[in-house]
């Protein structure tokens, strides 16, 4: 795993985009920057392992280099399910296809380089928008959900993991500096962390948890409840009746 040293560099990007350069440290830049990153996955394992049938579809959609599918391959051999992770990005795709081979998991997932807007998704039981969401225009993901609960097997389940934001003030400020706290923590400098920041300007653009539970209602889920959070990153249950 490459160190990220991305937003090190006098060079460094203006705005966040998934490109070669990215990939190359986005393992570990997911490693240090997302809260309970291994503990969520393990949730959402668990979860599949609850809600799912053996031989369920199951859909990454924004998988980036398929960490997350390549471990619940890993962790759940015995229930014969399929997995497909999609990503716009060749790059991320280019190192999926990598370390499934490297992990020996090319017959168990499927990686293919797709736009996840305009991607026609097979019925499924299950579909992961994990840190992906935030990434997709605010005008475009109701129609992406819309079609996540098409596709999706009636007590099929969407698991959607965000950044969020809260509308009161003094909250959202404690949230942030405490999710500041925690970058530092990882060895992130002030530096790599303020450039970091300008570069997702735009480009991250995180709802509240009442407008993702909203935007998940009006899609069609009827029922969700949050099942993790970490002040500012919360992870969302949706089944759909």
């Amino acid at each position: 795993m490459t160190k990220d040293t991305l937003f090190q560099a006098a060079d460094s990007p203006d705005e966040f985009t998934f490109n070669r350069q990215v990939v190359e440290v986005f393992d570990d830049m997911l490693e240090r920057s997302i809260p309970c990153y291994h503990q969520t996955t393990g949730m959402i394992c668990t979860l599949l392992r609850y809600f799912c049938r053996p031989g369920d579809l199951i859909y990454d959609l924004g998988c980036s280099t398929g960490t997350t599918l390549l471990e619940l391959a890993r962790q759940l051999p015995d229930m014969g399910l399929s997995f497909i992770g999609l990503d716009s990005s060749g790059a991320m795709i280019d190192r999926a296809l990598i370390k499934a081979e490297m992990l020996s998991r090319k017959e168990d997932v499927d990686f293919r380089k797709l736009d996840i807007i305009d991607a026609d998704l097979k019925e499924c039981g299950a579909v992961l928008l994990n840190y992906t969401l935030q990434f997709v225009r605010p005008p475009q993901r109701l129609r992406l959900l819309e079609k996540v609960h098409k596709a999706l097997k009636s007590g099929g389940i969407l698991i959607v993991c965000e950044k969020v934001i809260s509308h009161r003030p003094l909250i959202n400020r404690a949230y942030i500096d405490l999710y500041l706290d925690f970058k530092r923590c990882q060895g992130y400098s002030e530096t790599e962390i303020a450039k970091k920041r300008e570069a997702l300007e735009n480009v991250l653009v995180p709802f509240s948890i009442h407008e993702n539970l909203d935007l998940l209602k009006e899609s069609g889920f009827s029922e969700t409840e949050s099942f993790f959070q970490w002040f500012n990153f919360v992870s969302f249950l949706s089944v759909k009746r």
